[in-house]
């Protein structure tokens, strides 16, 4: 009866040191990776290997269920797995260490396998995936040397028929046998907890290291020119300053955040260099320096994603200061027949914008600061692309390094082979920020506000509708221009009831929007933002 009901706790104790050496292997290998190079943490590897490989429907409904908190959650399952692979290998090496190890030793070769896939691998990026499986190897054998020893059958016996045996001793080897586990036990759980504790400072010390990576301290270093073309301030009454209504500029730490990158590319402005290249008469080479030496400007203008569904957040307004990017492509001599400007950033993205886009008197630009200061990591630093009326998996490319002149049949780039459109421009859209739907109001006068946008087109009006009653017209906020969004506000003297407003908005091309409802792929969504509320 010992054996059977003491296995149980066995493969416990197995699964307790298979978790703890897989902790104390992904510490090690972020440890590493912050000391040597953050995007060759296996963790990031592998992570970024599945979001490349994941299917259109699966990535929508990702962005859809977490927003930007898509990759948080991805890295949460990622924990998951790992928790429950590396138990299962806990308890495989209770009876066969080797077994066991040949599992560490696998889970090492997907680590490495997935390295070795990204864009600019190279050789030395594998020692975090070594120093990490290493460690885990290592890290099983102790803990399995101080496995609690199961109690022998005999000790075991003697100890159940202790009472009802005479006393000669036999007692004392049952009672000896118990102790000798409960000592095992003891120093098992201690051996445990002290590699829980070193797989946290590990991971803890890689966090920080790579939060001091070369990129942050090179942006602390950088002073960006003052632009030629400086922005004034808003117009007077371009920022309406209703509660509920966010500021008209969003700020840098509000701004949305979509990308496919699980570890934030780490960039120098010291060794950026943007290659410009393919169909053109001069091949160009820039650096950081030198683009800072463009004449630069400074531009308000209105980004979004096309994953932003009607209503939706994902999308900002910021002003940029960089260099036109026309100006650089006649440089460089665009033949007339490059009908696709594809970008390439140091992680091996692609984005293809139409090189129209660009060379048509819009104000695209290659974005070297935001919102009065260098590009934060996050946001593509040391210099990304932005090209205003088009979304941005079709032009605002960040951690940008390579620009080829091409054709739109020659080349696919990653979310068009993805099935979404090859060219698209922002929608004309609108949106009731305040009051939020589901709101419980009191009767009289609610201010009803929100934004639209058409960039490149401008807003001319926007329009309530409660209840299925007539269209009314809004109050429009000054306008800072065409490729911002515009504030407006409706003062609603609002009924007791439940309620449900739509919003619409036309641009200076006469377009309204349409009530017919579209989901976000493949080109943007459409529909009117509608929100309930009940008043009392």
């Amino acid at each position: 009866m010992a054996s059977l009901t003491s296995r149980p706790k066995n493969r416990g104790y197995g699964a307790v040191a298979g978790v703890v050496s897989a902790g104390v292997g992904v510490g090690v290998a972020q440890l590493v990776a912050g000391i040597f190079k953050p995007e060759a943490s296996p963790i990031a590897a592998v992570g970024q290997t599945f979001i490349d490989a994941m299917p259109e429907w699966l990535k929508g409904f990702a962005i859809r269920a977490f927003g930007t908190r898509d990759k948080s959650a991805l890295l949460t399952g990622m924990a998951v797995v790992i928790a429950v692979l590396a138990a299962a290998v806990g308890v495989v090496s209770v009876r066969r260490l080797r077994v066991g190890l040949a599992g560490v030793g696998g889970l090492a070769l997907v680590g490495l396998a997935c390295v070795f896939s990204r864009p600019g691998a190279r050789p030395l990026d594998v020692l975090p995936t070594i120093a990490g499986g290493l460690a885990a190897g290592v890290t099983l054998v102790k803990l399995h040397a101080r496995l609690p020893q199961l109690p022998s059958s005999a000790a075991a016996t003697a100890g159940e028929a202790g009472e009802m045996a005479p006393s000669d001793g036999s007692d004392t080897g049952a009672a000896e046998a118990a102790q000798t586990q409960g000592l095992d036990r003891r120093g098992f759980l201690v051996a445990s907890a002290l590699g829980a504790v070193a797989a946290f400072v590990a991971g803890g010390l890689g966090r920080l290291l790579t939060g001091r990576s070369a990129a942050n301290l090179s942006r602390a270093e950088v002073r960006i020119p003052y632009p030629v073309s400086p922005l004034p301030s808003p117009p007077l009454g371009t920022d309406l300053h209703v509660p509920g209504l966010g500021p008209f500029i969003t700020s840098t730490d509000a701004f949305f955040k979509v990308d496919t990158a699980l570890v934030t590319p780490s960039v120098t402005a010291e060794n950026w260099r943007l290659r410009i290249h393919g169909m053109v008469g001069n091949e160009m080479a820039l650096g950081y320096k030198e683009l800072l030496a463009r004449p630069l400007v400074e531009r308000g203008i209105t980004i979004a994603c096309v994953s932003n569904p009607v209503g939706g957040d994902y999308i900002g307004n910021a002003r940029w200061v960089g260099v036109l990017l026309a100006p650089i492509l006649r440089e460089a001599g665009v033949t007339p027949d490059a009908t696709q400007i594809v970008t390439r950033s140091v992680d091996g993205f692609t984005i293809g914008t139409p090189t129209a886009a660009v060379m048509e008197g819009r104000d695209a630009m290659l974005a070297v600061a935001m919102n009065g200061e260098p590009l934060p990591l996050v946001h593509g630093f040391p210099v990304r692309m932005i090209v205003p009326g088009l979304f941005g998996y079709v032009s605002a490319m960040k951690w940008l390094m390579d620009m080829e002149l091409t054709t739109f049949e020659a080349f696919n780039a990653y979310w068009v082979r993805q099935g979404w459109a090859q060219q698209a421009p922002v929608i004309t859209e609108s949106r009731i920020d305040t009051p939020r739907s589901g709101a419980t109001l009191h009767t009289g006068e609610v201010p009803v506000a929100g934004v639209a946008w058409a960039p490149q087109t401008g807003i001319a009006s926007v329009e309530i509708q409660v209840d299925d009653g007539p269209w009314q017209s809004t109050e429009l906020a000054a306008q800072d221009g065409i490729d911002t969004w515009r504030m407006w506000i409706w003062r609603w003297n609002a009924p007791a009831g439940t309620h449900t407003l739509k919003v619409r908005a036309t641009d200076q091309t006469g377009y309204t929007q349409t009530p017919i409802e579209a989901s976000p792929f493949p080109n943007g969504a459409t529909g009117l933002h509608t929100i309930t509320v009940k008043v009392a």
